[in-house]
């Protein structure tokens, strides 16, 4: 039914599966990590202060906001039937106005500026001012948009947060409620990046190595170690996602990821990070060696540094890669409270080193493929650098092969191993699964992590098995 009552509309959580104000803080601290405190003395002179600070410093783009489809196709609906349109938003006024004319829904736009900070009993006293009590209907979905229903003719209601909804309701004037389908265990399982768990497996090396596997009390350390790192790990994955929101809505596949599409809430994965962190370190001074804890604040501090600015630095970032693999064996290594060898880092250097170069062929193969020859977002790299990137992937994965042949003729391998001349059978193993990992590779068919695609594909597994089936064998 048509109404001459002008229907105002929120933005962050409503119009909008993000904050607009928490994506311009992350992305000011990704590219001025150097002055990451200064969003706090700008807070101290008032939270209007704070965004427009942010709003001169990080330009964003809109057009890949995650935008809920639901609540835009009810905007357009009533747009159609003749109905004014307000974007109502604590948000910063530029960044509204640019939303704004992205969609063209909205006829006007009211917002943060100058010291007036649009929330809450601000945004409503406005609302009244311009339209009188009772004068308009309001879409939200916060704690802070209640006290607008106060004032609203009818309030809808748009994916609300935990106890919205019963607090709306006592006031009397819900008119619609509107969920977009989702699956939270899903997508936070995802955005966890539980899978990628499984390289964790590497804290085993050290304990597989020096033959007691078969001691209980060192398996329960194990599984404990593997949690805690686990833990830290997808806490490491949430901040680089928070910091990457802005490039990973520029590519094809990672714009799917969870947080940047919207279908984790940017304002719980703020509450889980530090929960997930606070649990991984303090189980570990608490539960193992310090040497581990101090191994796993490595881990974390060389992740935030290659999250921050090592990825985007050519050669620097794939060495970091292969670095941050073979740190989950030093920790492993201290976890264990065993010898710590020169093969083991030799021999994991340089075969972590072809896989993340892998990695980076696949996506530069990807960039190519679609015409693209300009330098790669987000990375150091051009199209044009992908033959010298397989060169250098297969060389370090093939050197890798040959560590491991002259750790055959170590004189402390040969006391730690009855028949160590049947390791000779693992060099071709490795050779062949280098060689056919960089094929896939360079026929486009490695679409994933290359660490992740190894524990899915089953030639890997089968090779696996004989890997170690060789190694037992050798004992």
């Amino acid at each position: 039914m048509q109404t001459n009552r002008p229907l105002i509309v929120d933005l962050d959580g409503t119009l909008l599966r993000s904050d607009m104000l928490v994506e311009s803080a992350f992305a000011f601290f990704r590219h001025n990590p150097l002055r990451a405190l200064a969003p706090l003395s700008w807070l101290l002179a008032g939270k209007a202060n704070l965004k427009a600070r942010l709003a001169a410093e990080v330009t964003l783009d809109v057009t890949t906001l995650p935008y809920d489809k639901q609540v835009i196709a009810f905007l357009e609906r009533e747009k159609a039937d003749g109905r004014i349109l307000v974007l109502a938003t604590a948000s910063h006024q530029s960044y509204a106005e640019a939303i704004a004319s992205h969609l063209g829904l909205f006829d006007r736009v009211l917002a943060t500026h100058g010291d007036t900070n649009l929330s809450a009993r601000a945004k409503r006293d406005v609302l009244v001012r311009e339209y009188g009590e009772k004068g308009f209907d309001y879409v939200g979905n916060s704690h802070d948009d209640l006290k607008v229903w106060t004032s609203a003719h009818k309030a809808y209601l748009a994916n609300p947060e935990i106890g919205v909804e019963a607090a709306a309701t006592r006031l009397g004037n819900v008119e619609l409620v509107t969920r977009t389908p989702a699956h939270p265990w899903r997508a936070w399982m995802k955005q966890l990046r539980l899978h990628q768990w499984a390289k964790n497996a590497l804290l085993f090396v050290p304990l597989l190595a020096s033959h007691r596997v078969g001691e209980p009390e060192l398996l329960l350390t194990g599984l404990l170690a593997f949690l805690l790192f686990g833990l830290c790990a997808s806490s490491v994955y949430l901040l680089n996602d928070l910091l990457d929101l802005d490039d990973d809505r520029q590519h094809a596949s990672k714009c799917f990821r969870p947080l940047a599409s919207g279908a984790v809430p940017i304002k719980a994965a703020l509450l889980v990070l530090p929960a997930l962190l606070v649990t991984a370190f303090a189980g570990a001074a608490w539960l193992l060696p310090w040497k581990f804890t101090l191994a796993l604040a490595c881990y974390y501090t060389l992740t935030l540094a290659y999250s921050l600015t090592l990825k985007r630095i050519m050669t620097v970032d794939v060495i970091t890669l292969a670095m941050l693999y073979t740190v989950r064996i030093v920790a492993g290594t201290f976890a264990f409270d065993v010898k710590l060898t020169f093969w083991m880092l030799a021999f994991s250097m340089f075969l972590f080193l072809s896989l993340a170069l892998v990695k980076r062929y696949a996506e530069l193969r990807e960039s190519r493929s679609k015409g693209n020859t300009e330098l790669t977002r987000g990375r150091g790299y051009y199209p044009g650098d992908l033959e010298m990137i397989s060169t250098l992937g297969a060389t370090s994965g093939y050197l890798a092969v040959m560590v491991l042949a002259l750790y055959i003729q170590d004189l402390n391998t040969q006391a730690l191993y009855r028949h160590p001349q049947v390791i000779w059978l693992a060099c071709p193993l490795l050779l062949y699964w280098v060689t056919r990992t960089w094929m896939i590779t360079h026929r486009g068919w490695m679409h994933e992590d290359p660490v992740v695609f190894a524990m899915k594909d089953r030639n890997s597994l089968v090779l696996g098995v004989l890997f170690a089936a060789v190694f037992w064998s050798a004992i």
